[in-house]
């Protein structure tokens, strides 16, 4: 749940329940504005099938967020919090990973402005399939299931846009991974028949 992130940040800032408004986002400020946030929301890395319109539509479900750095954004494996996605404006979020007979994590990627994380378990409801950190301070726009449900009441157009837009992009990763486990595959193939050849 979204609640499991807030609860994160304050305890990480020291802030109790009546200074939500010291971390949340004011959209009002000019380098992160709604603007902005819809802008971002239409990036290549995140969901550019969406029109102007639609993207600002959006971002109005949308809860802004300053999430501090070192704050565990979700982690991997973990089955409850599921229920958001976070579109980042600023700073930069850590993907990792636990490879299997590694006992610390694998660093995936850093995810910068425009990028967006979480949409995989918003949209299957499964477990988080990796552990995201933030690296520095990072200004986010978070959309919850709830929000897309109120959306869906409000805007049956739009949010049918929307989950179309996280379907390709969820698509198009997938053909990514398909893509780099053929070459992992071919990489192995190639250093066995390597290893082969100095073995006779």
């Amino acid at each position: 749940m979204l609640k499991n992130l807030i609860d994160r940040i304050r305890a990480a800032t020291g802030l109790g329940h009546d200074h939500q408004a010291a971390w949340k986002l004011d959209f009002k400020e000019p380098l992160t504005s709604a603007e902005s946030a819809a802008h971002m929301l239409r990036a290549p890395t995140a969901l550019m099938e969406l029109t102007d319109e639609q993207a600002h539509t959006v971002v109005k479900y949308m809860q802004p967020l300053i999430i501090p750095e070192g704050t565990v954004i979700f982690e991997e494996g973990d089955q409850e919090d599921t229920g958001y996605m976070l579109l980042i404006i600023g700073g930069e979020v850590t993907v990792e990973t636990l490879i299997v007979s590694r006992q610390t994590p694998d660093t995936l990627m850093v995810l910068g402005p425009g990028s967006l994380i979480g949409e995989m378990a918003l949209f299957d409801g499964a477990a988080r399939s990796a552990t995201c950190t933030a690296a520095s301070l990072v200004r986010c726009a978070v959309l919850s299931r709830d929000a897309i449900e109120a959306l869906t009441r409000n805007e049956p157009a739009v949010a049918a846009h929307l989950m179309t837009a996280i379907g390709q992009r969820l698509a198009e990763r997938m053909r990514q991974s398909d893509e780099k486990v053929r070459l992992y595959s071919h990489l192995v193939r190639t250093m066995q028949k390597e290893i082969d050849a100095l073995m006779r």
